[in-house]
């Protein structure tokens, strides 16, 4: 029964919802629509702000652009197509696929939301070796996977309260930080992570789709030649000149690349001694880079593999603007605060919680990223909190307000599964050479959301820190 009704809200998001980018667009409108008639901003204001939002996720976007194509780059590397190959000999059915990238993507995502890019890769190249593997639902499994990371080390909300000196503290909103035991070491977070674990996994087990035909990658390939793409150390040797020549040397020296690579551990190993388990996208991409220089060897090999990596992020490129500018008019008109401020108006201390978990996930279809949106939502939920609080012990009012913060989060965090923003992370990777769009994928999450949804808001509330 579940399982067909998965079939029929997968039905429904192929029949009626659009590509990531009109839905980007529709956004735009209808945000900019509720800063006019909502927060009673100007038809200028909202046209300043959009095109002033326009250009502050470039950073963020081309962090993303760089976790994609050197984890890509490294996948496709001789000792890591090894790796996948022996992982392969032991998952030798669909069922062992779905349950198997389920558990590696949660357990990634602890470390970096980027992990996802891996997962995506290890996801593709089994569907390519295991026969009956439905495709589509393979791709949700990947995208699901990656609401793990709320609990984790990259979790960008509790890291910004653990920060010293972050803005909700310049701006006397806090009095100090607030230490990572009162939020992803606190029991309401570990509990939170476990049912993910655990429940995720069980349920689409129940949801694996009962017709499976038609449905695997090799019938969704735009050129059934996809397959059969020359290994890198191949397509470098072709381009050899049929003489002795310095640039052959040089493009194919490994001594160059791995000299760099060795300087490139060396300051790794340097920043985790000196910086302790502080991971951002910055040390990522470069653990990821310097990994492929390793991996691959030679200049020619690595930049050939880069070659291939960044043939299909256009859909990043060009989309994230546009999320910027929806995250611009929420912030320049003052509707982001006009949404805070009803959700606080209606709190009490039994039921605020839940109201910042519903605000997190609301807010996120119009500012996808967790750090942008807490900016905007955050300050205004958390003298709300301090309100309800007064009266109270230090101790009793930082719980408080640490609870809040991390249901924003995973409010934030679960709405992805009906928010396209960041299947852009994974897309690059799944459907390159692949006839699938955001509406054959985001179906087969609407009966996730919705139990999840009713697991997490009880959580929230009940369990404590």
């Amino acid at each position: 029964m579940i399982a067909a009704l998965g079939r029929v809200f997968t039905d429904l998001f192929i029949k009626y919802m659009p590509s990531a980018y009109v839905f980007a667009l529709l956004l735009t409108l209808f945000t900019g629509g509720m800063a006019l008639f909502w927060a009673n901003a100007s038809f200028m204001d909202v046209l300043d702000g959009w095109y002033n939002g326009f250009w502050s996720l470039l950073d963020f976007g081309m962090q993303i652009i760089l976790i994609i194509i050197t984890a890509y780059s490294i996948a496709q590397s001789e000792p890591v197509e090894k790796g996948i190959n022996w992982i392969a000999k032991f998952i030798k059915t669909p069922v062992q696929v779905y349950l198997s990238i389920l558990f590696i993507g949660a357990i990634l995502g602890l470390i970096s939301f980027g992990m996802v890019v891996v997962v995506a890769i290890l996801a593709r190249e089994l569907a390519l070796r295991v026969k009956g593997v439905n495709y589509p639902f393979l791709i949700a499994c990947v995208y699901f996977s990656l609401g793990g990371w709320v609990s984790g080390a990259s979790s960008s909300i509790a890291l910004l309260l653990n920060t010293e000196n972050n803005f909700l503290i310049k701006a006397g909103i806090l009095n100090g930080i607030i230490p990572n035991e009162y939020t992803l070491g606190s029991t309401l977070n570990i509990a939170i992570f476990i049912v993910f674990i655990v429940v995720g996994p069980l349920l689409f087990l129940v949801l694996i789709p009962k017709n499976d035909d038609h449905m695997e990658l090799s019938d969704f390939l735009i050129t059934k030649n996809l397959e059969a793409e020359p290994s890198i150390k191949e397509e470098a040797e072709s381009y050899r000149l049929p003489f002795r020549a310095v640039s052959d040397m040089l493009n194919n020296s490994m001594w160059l690349q791995l000299t760099i690579a060795i300087f490139g551990f060396i300051y790794i190993v340097y920043y985790f001694l000196t910086k302790g388990f502080d991971l951002n996208f910055y040390i990522m991409i470069f653990i990821f880079l310097i990994m492929g220089l390793f991996l691959h060897k030679t200049p020619l090999r690595f930049s050939i593999s880069m070659k291939r990596s960044s043939s299909n992020v256009s859909g990043i490129l060009f989309q994230y603007p546009f999320y910027a500018g929806i995250m611009g008019i929420m912030l320049s008109t003052g509707l982001g605060d006009k949404i805070g401020e009803l959700q606080a108006s209606l709190a009490t201390l039994n039921t605020y919680p839940f109201l910042a978990y519903v605000s997190g996930g609301l807010v996120n279809f119009a500012i996808p990223s967790a750090g942008g949106e807490f900016a905007v939502i955050g300050p205004s939920i958390i003298n709300a909190v301090k309100d309800l609080g007064a009266g109270l012990g230090d101790t009793e009012i930082t719980a408080m307000i640490a609870r809040a913060s991390m249901a924003i989060a995973y409010g934030e965090s679960l709405s992805n599964l009906l928010q396209p923003f960041y299947l852009l992370l994974i897309f690059p990777v799944m459907t390159n050479g692949v006839r699938l769009q955001a509406r054959d994928i985001m179906g087969y999450l609407v009966i996730p959301f919705l139990i999840f949804f009713i697991i997490q808001s009880v959580m929230v509330v009940w369990i404590p820190l």
